[in-house]
């Protein structure tokens, strides 16, 4: 299955075409120019719908993928607890987790989705051979070196990585045999996060989405097939073998989109190869490499506590995040309508698009942000608390995983902001100078607070930091990215802000009313939705409205349909 644009789509916002359009492909009779240009690999503008579609398709696949997560680490907990076994695999686990950040959600993504997205608006222009084709040629290559040179280090120096990750690690020999299997992944997902870029450029979204399913049930297959024979190595070597199935489930429509013919007047012509900016390929890397790097920060004050700090610093931070992955999502499916429109010059059309995000990103961070915090306990205890998972895990877990939801706003947030950033392709020094400040605050706090308040004052450090970030993003939109109002953004947040401060409260005390923590959660779970929905809509939260709104459209359309 494929998401395809509409032959005839409403554009989002008012859309200034450029002249050079009219140079592309013409139709012949008796065939739309939408359909002429779909032929030769031009993309109309995304409608509404289209992207509404998109996003649905996108969540669905990436709740399956984040669930497959859920099962993922509760196999890992029952399988091998909280211990210093599971504590060497989760150093080894900070590969792929810098590895999914550089080279499949930000990095890297942020580099080639502007490049496709020229190199798509240029196609359509007319230009001579076939700009895509000219980019594929002239960086899959050169990142594929970049890629297995990368790898083959780290797992030359995986005893000298888990010394610098974690240095009070108890059992370093467990620790470097899993990183030495993990680093394998440098390789997977660089291919990985290359494909996924190149099919959103094109507005493919389906086997991008299905990735982390892929991944995930490879690394739950190893635990299951080889836990008993080789421990815990079995989740790292699992990891292995999900980067490589991340790749296949993508390869079918990657050739399918390249396969394209570009058309008669430009078939014959071939264009030089065209390599990514220096520049912006530095940039974005920097950015993700700082931005990951708060899980160093975390790792290496955590590694001096007691065994057992850093997985619980790892479940609470796995389900904290999942609001974050959703709201995210938005701005996933999104950027490259922005990144195409500041192709075509078209600066109002990405404005709108970015305000229109950041409010319906926030009303969905905000609203599971209230649900983690109200409901942590009755979570943490349904999902882990199993097997070798024992009761105080669950209450160590719930409480760091509450004090690591409040920087869930400034999570989303530096997701959503740092696309605008590097949507328009060229590179940017702000964003790196800004998660370098965030580190720097993370690092400062979380020295300061270790010793006294061990993994949570790690925590507090993390949304401290991230928080920063993102107001200092916020306060350099304009001439550095796409120019929204910024006083109008805040104005916006503060609504969603305020529904989610009266909603926490009132949903954990409907939650603390029953013991049995499935009842307890949907109690608290429906009452932190209802709650937080009512005040948004009387608050005016535009991001629940237009959602509200969505869902009343969606419903009315289907009594028609069944009418």
């Amino acid at each position: 299955m494929t998401v395809k644009p509409p032959r005839t789509p409403r554009t989002d916002g008012p859309v200034s075409v450029p002249s050079a359009r009219t140079a592309g492909p013409t139709a012949r009779s008796g065939e739309t120019a939408e359909e002429a240009a779909g032929e030769a690999g031009d993309l109309p503008p995304a409608s509404r719908g289209f992207l509404a579609k998109a996003a649905a398709v996108t969540a669905v696949l990436s709740v399956a993928g984040a669930l497959l997560g859920l099962v993922r680490d509760q196999a890992l907990a029952r399988l091998f607890g909280a211990g210093s076994d599971t504590d060497a695999f989760l150093v080894a686990w900070t590969v792929p987790e810098f590895a999914a950040t550089l080279l499949i959600e930000d990095g890297l993504a942020f580099a080639l989705i502007p490049a496709f997205s020229v190199a798509l608006a240029r196609r359509s222009q007319g230009a001579p051979g076939d700009p895509v084709r000219a980019l594929v040629a002239g960086t899959l290559p050169r990142l594929s070196l970049a890629f297995v040179a990368v790898g083959a280090l780290f797992i030359g120096i995986a005893p000298q990585l888990v010394a610098v990750l974690a240095p009070g690690l108890p059992d370093p020999a467990l620790a470097v045999d899993c990183t030495r299997l993990t680093a394998t992944c440098v390789v997977s997902f660089g291919l990985a996060g290359y494909c996924s870029a190149a099919l959103r450029a094109h507005r493919r979204y389906v086997a991008p989405a299905a990735i982390y399913v892929a991944y995930n049930v490879g690394i739950i297959t190893g635990m299951f097939m080889l836990g008993g024979r080789w421990g815990v190595r079995s989740a790292a070597a699992g990891v292995a073998v999900g980067g490589l199935l991340m790749v296949v489930v993508q390869l079918p429509s990657l050739f399918g989109q390249l396969r394209k013919k570009r058309g008669a007047d430009g078939a014959a012509l071939v264009e030089e190869p065209r390599p990514l900016d220096t520049a912006l390929l530095t940039t974005v890397l920097l950015f993700a490499l700082c931005r990951q790097s708060q899980t160093l920060v975390e790792r290496f004050l955590a590694s001096n506590l007691p065994a057992g700090a850093i997985s619980h610093l790892n479940y609470a931070q796995k389900v904290a995040q999942m609001p974050m992955i959703l709201s995210v999502m938005v701005c996933t499916v999104t950027f490259p309508v922005v990144a195409r429109a500041l192709a075509e010059g078209d600066t109002e059309r990405a404005r709108g698009r970015v305000e229109r995000d950041l409010s319906l990103a926030a009303c969905i961070v905000l609203l599971g942000t209230a649900a983690v915090v109200a409901c942590a306990p009755q979570m943490i205890e349904l999902l882990f608390q199993r097997g070798a998972f024992t009761a105080p895990d669950t209450a160590a877990t719930a409480g760091v995983m509450r004090v690591y939801a409040l920087g869930l706003l400034g999570q989303t947030m530096v997701g959503a902001l740092v696309r605008s950033y590097f949507s328009a392709g060229r590179g940017s020094w702000y964003p790196v100078g800004a998660m370098a400040a965030g580190i720097a605050v993370t690092a400062w706090i979380g020295a300061l607070s270790v010793g006294a308040w061990g993994v949570y004052g790690i925590a507090a450090a993390n949304a401290t930091g991230i928080t920063v970030t993102a107001l200092v993003l916020l306060a350099g939109m304009g001439p550095r990215s796409v120019p929204i109002g910024v006083r109008g953004v805040l104005r916006e947040l503060s609504r969603p802000m305020r529904a989610a401060l009266v909603a926490t409260p009132v949903g954990a005390l409907a939650a603390a009313q029953f013991t049995d923590p499935m009842t307890g959660l949907a109690a608290g779970g429906c009452t932190v939705t209802v709650v937080f929905l009512l005040l948004g809509r009387a608050l005016g939260a535009q991001g629940i409205v237009s959602a509200l709104r969505s869902v009343r459209s969606a419903t009315r359309r289907l009594s028609h349909g069944r009418s």
